[in-house]
């Protein structure tokens, strides 16, 4: 059983957005990435509606808000399962004041929509070699996050945003006439999250299905793909400095760069066929993911001004 179940949140174009899966593997009942806090209910009537005779584990890739943030109320339906998170992230469960303040700082509005998270019993968290007996294999993929994990789980590969979003776009899930989004954040490094991808690609065999947080399942060539997310995080990068030296804009320049963001957006457009299939979006969507590409620049133009 493999089942994707979406998370909707009350923000402009945050429907088909967050992808929590819900599955079984050597006789486990699993979820990764339970989403944020205010869709838990939904989220506990929807596994619920599956007839789990259990839930085993709780898998974050990371532990944002719309990742990790619903873990506790998960927690509170099904006491019996495991908590995964890597070690950076677990005292920010056990403990998620700091994670709830420095997620009102970045997100804002959005931080308040998702809803604060609630404490994660210490008691409930498992390491990586008691996943690996189970037969999840855990392999570290910081770059959106210096916490960031990936998970091969069967024929899945649960990838969180180390490849960044992802959409089908309507078409068939084994199509490369898809979209892609680097998802950088403010403290990028492109060698490590280049790293992170060719890691992945170095698991033999890869996974029939690539898993993303955001949003849905490839079961084309996933080599092929995460090739592609890599070559795209290059070809922003390149871009980004070309466009600013051309535009006489410093990357350490704010301002400048917030009046650039339409003429940055245009030059990956025409640079990246896999973003530039982002204006087929609806509107709401479209505007969304340029909300979030702005993020992304952030990332880079930061990286850049070092």
């Amino acid at each position: 059983m493999l089942q994707l179940i979406d998370l909707d949140q009350e923000l402009p174009g945050q429907r088909r957005f967050i992808s929590c899966w819900g599955g079984t593997h050597n006789g486990h009942y699993y979820v990764v990435d339970p989403g944020p806090p205010s869709t838990a209910d939904f989220l506990v009537a929807q596994l619920e509606a599956l007839h789990l005779p259990r839930l085993d584990f709780i898998l974050l890739t990371h532990i944002h808000l719309d990742h990790g943030g619903a873990t506790s109320k998960i927690l509170e339906r099904w006491p019996e399962a495991k908590v995964y998170s890597h070690r950076i992230g677990r005292p920010h469960l056990v403990d998620p004041a700091r994670l709830w303040q420095g997620s009102r700082k970045v997100l804002g509005h959005k931080a308040s929509v998702y809803g604060e998270p609630l404490p994660v019993p210490e008691s409930s968290l498992v390491d990586t070699a008691y996943l690996l007996e189970q037969g999840i294999t855990v392999v570290p993929t910081p770059g959106h996050a210096p916490h960031h994990v990936s998970f091969f789980c069967g024929e899945n590969l649960f990838l969180g945003e180390s490849a960044g979003t992802f959409s089908n776009l309507g078409r068939p899930h084994d199509s490369l006439e898809c979209y892609l989004r680097p998802a950088t954040p403010p403290r990028f490094f492109p060698e490590v999250a280049d790293h992170s991808i060719l890691a992945m690609l170095e698991q033999t065999p890869l996974p029939k299905r690539l898993c993303f947080a955001h949003h849905g399942m490839f079961t084309g060539d996933g080599h092929v793909l995460l090739e592609n997310a890599r070559q795209q995080l290059k070809r922003w990068v390149e871009v980004v400095r070309q466009t600013l030296s051309r535009e006489g804009v410093l990357a350490s320049d704010d301002n400048g760069i917030q009046e650039l963001v339409p003429e940055l957006m245009k030059q990956l457009r025409l640079a990246d066929p896999f973003f530039a299939r982002g204006l087929e979006f609806p509107d709401d969507i479209r505007l969304r993911e340029e909300d979030f590409t702005r993020q992304t620049l952030r990332g880079i133009t930061g990286y850049l001004s070092v």
